[in-house]
């Protein structure tokens, strides 16, 4: 078994998650708008970082963002007041469970259960992908610290004890929680 400095953490991340979409032909403004918010939107299958948020796009004109938990539907509410003319906002902070993995094999582990080539020439940080992996879906953001899987609530308790198994030949160190302002700090690094 490998040191802790070698294994695989795994962490839950607490985090209000919620979706915005731009109406058809709305993007640029939902964009601007975002900025004016705080927190630049990436093209499909990137990542963006601000102070305390995180925006992943793996689908067109639709961002998954990222922040800090703040009381049930604030953060939803916020967004769906601010994009109205331009887009929608839904909110999946209790869809949506988020997990980091961090280690230098994390890659290797995740391989073993993941569509894609997790290779980091083709696959470096600041990229993100809806997939399926050990038949759930994820969406999975590579960060300079880890990666960040986001799974359906119901089947994360699944996915996480996937992990938690696997990871055992690799050293598995359990981590400590971490924030979503802690993951956007060294998001791109």
């Amino acid at each position: 078994m490998s040191g802790p400095e070698s294994g695989i953490r795994l962490a839950s991340c607490a985090a209000d998650i919620v979706e915005i979409a731009a109406f058809h032909g709305r993007a640029p403004e939902l964009e601007s708008l975002a900025v004016g918010r705080g927190i630049r939107l990436p093209a499909l299958a990137g990542v963006a970082a601000a102070t305390d948020q995180l925006a992943l796009c793996v689908r067109p004109a639709r961002w998954l963002l990222l922040s800090p938990p703040a009381s049930p539907g604030a953060t939803a509410a916020l967004w769906q007041g601010a994009c109205a003319r331009v887009g929608a906002a839904a909110d999946l902070s209790s869809g949506l469970a988020a997990l980091h993995l961090s280690g230098p094999r994390v890659r290797e582990l995740l391989s073993r259960g993941c569509r894609l080539d997790l290779d980091p020439q083709v696959f470096p940080a600041g990229r993100a992908a809806a997939t399926i992996m050990v038949q759930v879906a994820v969406v999975l953001a590579v960060l300079a610290s880890g990666l960040l899987l986001l799974t359906p609530s119901s089947t994360a308790r699944h996915l996480r004890e996937w992990l938690a198994l696997t990871a055992r030949p690799f050293g598995l160190v359990p981590g400590a929680d971490v924030t979503v302002a802690a993951l956007s700090g060294d998001a791109l690094r």
